[in-house]
């Protein structure tokens, strides 16, 4: 059967995220930049395989000070994966 793939459409998207800080408060976030795909085999959706990269210093929470720290190696690393 054939491979059918899909690709996010990154200006009609949005990656959010939300976090318990201190569980007292909530740090809500983003990734301004980011890709997606899908593949199946034809249109069977259980068949799915999703990729998906946000490139670390794209992360947003509003806060300069904290977006830095958090695009550190004590929250994010970063994956490298072989072509």
């Amino acid at each position: 059967m054939a491979i059918t793939k899909w690709s996010l459409d990154p200006t009609h998207s949005e990656i959010h995220f939300k976090v318990r800080h201190l569980m007292v408060s909530w740090v809500t976030g983003s990734f301004k930049q980011f890709n997606a795909t899908v593949e199946t085999e034809g249109d069977d959706i259980t068949t799915a395989k999703v990729h998906f990269t946000a490139e670390i210093h794209s992360i947003s929470t509003n806060n300069e000070q904290r977006d830095a720290h958090l695009r550190t190696g004590d929250f994010l690393m970063q994956k490298i994966i072989p072509s």
